[in-house]
């Protein structure tokens, strides 16, 4: 799949970004169609609590309940009002199942869903193993399912307008691209889960960026990864790593430290053109930046803040999966984009 493929498809998620639908101030109540039933298969993810939250609030959903293995989280969620539910239960009730274990548990539980022909949302990264998507993709396809991916920034609006910029050529040839997602995982049960991975933080975080890069670029030509462990702890978690990807008239680099204290404002998504540069920071609650030399499109020649949309994490992504499902549409982002975004993870994990 060509760079232009990839750019009309990251279009679409940009245009359904920036249309008014996808405000969360200006969404319209749904009163004459009955909701879609969705229920949360795990609970142990760090997203889980935004996402039930995100699906509790919209009027396109009914949330049917949970089913949590562990029984601290279930209680939680318990005493918060959330029914649960056995797997069977779930199942039998939900249209649609979110996938919200912990990592090591999505190819698993999103299997499961599958198999019993559920639409599906399958929290980042979704498997340890290209073999293992390709199995869940096969499913999907074969039950005729939708199966949407947990990229948290695939509707960020100031992702859109990078993405729109590149597309249009407002920051002429792209020479470059550098992003950084840092975090701070200094208790043991923290770094433990995410070093269950050789990725380490390149997997939990960086599959983050990676996803915007492909989507942006397209396959690379090679991917060199660098993974150190270094914090002082007792364990072997890749806390500190960069992964180069080679294109033809680009480099990328995409940075994940785990040691860096009061990191998400720090964040960042900077593009490189001949015509300027656009930067995003933080890229939550996003601030966006371009400095361009020449006029181009909405922008002038000159150092400049894009007014931005209000934004709040999740809440887009589950309004095109419900606006799909409801019009028996694709997703912003098709199967093939995907394979080929989680190809690039685990490449740059050395998985």
């Amino acid at each position: 799949m060509n760079r232009r493929v990839f750019l009309k498809t990251s279009l679409t998620a940009a245009t359904l970004t920036s249309s008014s639908a996808f405000a969360v101030d200006t969404v319209p109540p749904i009163q004459a169609r009955p909701r879609l039933r969705i229920g949360f298969l795990g609970m142990a993810h760090s997203h889980a609590a935004g996402k039930l939250s995100a699906v509790q609030s919209s009027t396109e959903w009914e949330l049917v309940g949970i089913c949590e293995e562990q029984a601290t989280l279930r209680e939680r969620f318990q005493k918060q009002g959330v029914r649960v539910l056995s797997q069977a239960d779930l199942f039998r009730e939900a249209q649609v199942i979110a996938v919200e274990s912990a990592v090591r548990d999505h190819y698993r539980h999103a299997k499961a869903a599958l198999v019993a022909s559920k639409h599906v949302h399958v929290e980042k990264p979704p498997t340890a193993t290209l073999a293992e998507f390709k199995e869940l993709q096969a499913l999907a396809r074969q039950n005729k399912r939708l199966m949407q991916m947990g990229y948290m920034w695939r509707y960020n609006p100031g992702v859109a307008k990078i993405i729109e910029s590149v597309r249009e050529g407002w920051l002429g040839d792209v020479t470059a691209i550098r992003c950084s997602m840092n975090s701070l995982y200094n208790t043991p049960a923290g770094r433990a889960e995410v070093a269950e991975f050789r990725g380490g933080g390149m997997f939990e975080l960086g599959c983050h960026l990676i996803d915007v890069v492909v989507r942006l670029l397209g396959r690379p030509e090679k991917i060199t990864p660098t993974l150190r462990t270094h914090g002082r702890f007792d364990d072997k978690l890749a806390d500190n790593a960069v992964a180069l990807f080679e294109y033809p008239r680009a480099l990328v680099t995409v940075s994940i430290n785990l040691l860096q204290p009061n990191a998400h404002a720090r964040r960042f998504f900077e593009v490189i053109g001949t015509n300027g540069t656009a930067l995003l920071q933080p890229i939550e609650s996003p601030v966006l930046q371009f400095d361009l030399v020449k006029p181009a499109g909405p922008y002038a020649a000159k150092q400049q803040s894009v007014p931005l949309p209000k934004y709040q994490r999740y809440v887009p992504e589950f309004a095109d999966l419900a606006e799909s499902l409801r019009a028996e549409r694709p997703l912003a982002v098709t199967p093939e984009t995907d394979l080929l975004v989680h190809e690039c993870v685990l490449k740059a994990c050395e998985m």
